[in-house]
Formats: structure tokens, C-alpha cells, sequence
């Protein structure tokens, strides 16, 4: 079939490996110091890795390819985990660096805080919330709420990372969240694409979190920027997994 993938410059390409961790599917690994490409159903060709690479080596390609599979990309999640495990036995990180899950999928239990602990009052706080619903799959494209707004795209995960998400993001703006992850990124993209055509925006921000599988999310909106051919300030922030902006 002839679908969009992962295209990696040889030639370009320095092996410095910073693209391998923002695969969330493990497509990409080093081999023979160069960044390779592993295997064609492995790549879902959303490009979340074309940001990571500082000489600009990697670009998304339509071309014949197999599939993508998303049994094939499990199944090399669980290798990796076999593989991580081991290296943490033996003190290595190499396993870890070369393919992989996404950070974002893997379990981290933290301390946990009380109010009182941390100095805080206790009650609720007003919400910033000023439109229903929310969830990008339900928000129709002509909402009015749409109208002369500046738009907030936030990864579900980050309002419960960041613990200011309301006043510091919400305030003032319209609100879509999605999770790249669980969902169909080319439907968000399109989504998207429909409401900065068919809206009056005044700007655009998404909040994403810091983990690789994340980009998606960042690239539906850039590439709905472009289909859209509107020219709209877009704001990329993003929150690293203990709740700071990075």
C-alpha cells in the first residue's frame, strides 16, 4: 500500500540517536552508528521523531510500504521491556537507548503529597472551563465558541501534571483536549484542520507533555495549521513528567 513513513538520511544522519527515544513505536534504531528505519509496519509515519533530529535527517515520505501493524509494534514494546529489564539488572541504559516503548506508557510511582504538606488551603478553586465538551472527538467544528478565540489543544494527561493548568493555560481560551496515544492521529489532524479552516482563531497554543509518544499531538496541530492555509500564531509548551514546564 502507498502510505506516508519515515524517510532517514544516511548521509545526514551522525548517529547521535536523540530520534530512537522519541519513537514510541520502537520503528527506529542505531545500527552500524547510523540511524535505521526497522522495519516498515513498525512506523505509523506521523513523524513524532522529525523534531528531535538536529541535522534535520529524517523526513516523512509517501512511498510503497507495508502496513502499519500495531501487533508488530507490541510486540516489540514487550522485547524492550525484556531488554530494559535485563540492562537495569546489569547497570546498563544501552538497551534502553537503542528502541523502545514510550517513556510515557511505563509505570512511575512518586511520593505522594497532602495539602498540608505542601502549604496549601484546602477548597476548590473557580474553573477557567468556559465551554462544553471538550474532548476533541465531541467538539464540533463550528462551535461558536470557536468564534475571534485563541484556542488551547492540550494532551489529557497535562492538567493533571500541571497542577496551575487552569489559571496559567486555561484562562481566556477555548479548550480541546486528546490523547495521540488512545486515538487516531490522522482524525485529529483532520479535525483540527476543519476548525482553523472554518473558525475565526486568533492564536493557537498546545500543551503537551514531554514524553516522545506526546508528539503527536504537537504535529496534528502543525500539519492542521498548513491544510487549514491560515496564518495563525502557534505556541508549542511543554510539561515534563513532574509537572514543570520545560
Amino acid at each position: 500500500m502507498r502510505r506516508n513513513i519515515v524517510e532517514i538520511d544516511q548521509e545526514k544522519c551522525n548517529g547521535c540517536g536523540l530520534c530512537v527515544p522519541s519513537c514510541a513505536e520502537g520503528a527506529i534504531k542505531i545500527i552500524n552508528g547510523k540511524a535505521v528505519l526497522a522495519a516498515d509496519n513498525l512506523c505509523d509515519g506521523l513523524g513524532a521523531c522529525l523534531g528531535d533530529c538536529p541535522r534535520d535527517a529524517i523526513r516523512i515520505v509517501e512511498r510503497d510500504a507495508e502496513e502499519f501493524d500495531e501487533t508488530a509494534v507490541a510486540a516489540t514494546r514487550v522485547k524492550a521491556t525484556i531488554r530494559s529489564g535485563i540492562a537495569v539488572q546489569h547497570g546498563s541504559s544501552s538497551a534502553v537507548n537503542n528502541g523502545g516503548g514510550c517513556p510515557g506508557s511505563r509505570m512511575v510511582i512518586r511520593k505522594t503529597f497532602s495539602p498540608e504538606s505542601l502549604g496549601e488551603e484546602r477548597g476548590s478553586r473557580q474553573s477557567r472551563l468556559g465551554q462544553w465538551p471538550v474532548q476533541l472527538s465531541l467538539v464540533p467544528v463550528d462551535a461558536p465558541f470557536f468564534e475571534n478565540a485563541d484556542i488551547l489543544i492540550a494532551a489529557d494527561c497535562v492538567p493533571f501534571a500541571y497542577a496551575d493548568f487552569h489559571k496559567d493555560f486555561l484562562a481566556g481560551k477555548a479548550l480541546v483536549i486528546g490523547c495521540p496515544k488512545l486515538d487516531d492521529n490522522q482524525y485529529y489532524t483532520d479535525k483540527l484542520t476543519d476548525i482553523f479552516r472554518n473558525g475565526s482563531l486568533q492564536s493557537i497554543t498546545v500543551v503537551r507533555m514531554k514524553v516522545p509518544c506526546c508528539g503527536g499531538i504537537e504535529a496534528a496541530a502543525k500539519r492542521a495549521l498548513v491544510n487549514s492555509g491560515k496564518t495563525i500564531p502557534l505556541k508549542i509548551v511543554t510539561i515534563s513528567e513532574d509537572g514543570t514546564i520545560c
